[in-house]
């Protein structure tokens, strides 16, 4: 006669070893919502859900301090200013990545943003882009299962992820891409000149 109790515990630890061996993307699944389904962390600590950007067109950024392409910076500021009336907004997300080109703190790059580059952009807290301690976000934008168009691993500081009014990714730009090149604004004017969703609450 079998016994309830044994039956019971054989079944638990049985769905215990299912769900251990789970592959990661099975985390991962609650990104199917897209890019602006996360909630995330701005520089100062508080949560902030990427939902608040529907509507506008989103570049999404990896910074770092030390790099070569930090200058970048300036640029993408101008790019901002220029266009944030008709809807663009730049996300930072600050990393450590490459090179170790980003060791300071939250406070510390928010302080260099703010006094070398002036920048008003929104700037988030730090995060990894890759690897083991990926960000959930990038873990969305790099993977092709969610990304197929856009997706590949991050390749160094300043990569750009652009989403649509409609809440896709629409584009992705190099790091060393110039922010202000010709071809990235072309994109960019493209997809503002899109009307957004009624719904969708601009910033």
């Amino acid at each position: 006669m079998s016994n309830p109790a044994l039956l019971c515990t054989l079944a638990t630890l049985t769905a215990a070893v299912v769900l251990a061996t789970l592959p990661p993307a099975a985390e991962a699944a609650p990104t199917a919502k897209g890019p602006l389904g996360f909630t995330v962390k701005n520089i100062d600590g508080k949560d902030v859900p990427l939902s608040r950007y529907k509507g506008n067109v989103v570049m999404i950024v990896n910074t770092a301090s030390l790099c070569g392409n930090t200058p970048q910076y300036a640029k993408l500021e101008t790019l901002y200013q220029k266009y944030k009336g008709r809807g663009l907004r730049i996300l930072a997300f600050p990393a450590n990545d490459f090179g170790q080109q980003e060791p300071g703190s939250n406070t510390e790059i928010k302080t260099f943003c703010s006094t070398k580059y002036r920048t008003t952009f929104d700037l988030f807290g730090k995060v990894s882009v890759k690897g083991a301690d990926q960000a959930p976000l990038y873990r969305y934008l790099t993977s092709k299962g969610t990304n197929p168009k856009y997706g590949g691993d991050v390749e160094w500081n300043f990569a750009k992820f652009l989403v649509g009014r409609d809440g896709q990714v629409v584009g992705r730009f190099p790091a060393g891409k110039d922010p202000l090149a010709p071809d990235v604004v072309e994109v960019i004017e493209a997809q503002l000149a899109k009307q957004p969703a009624k719904t969708a609450a601009a910033k």
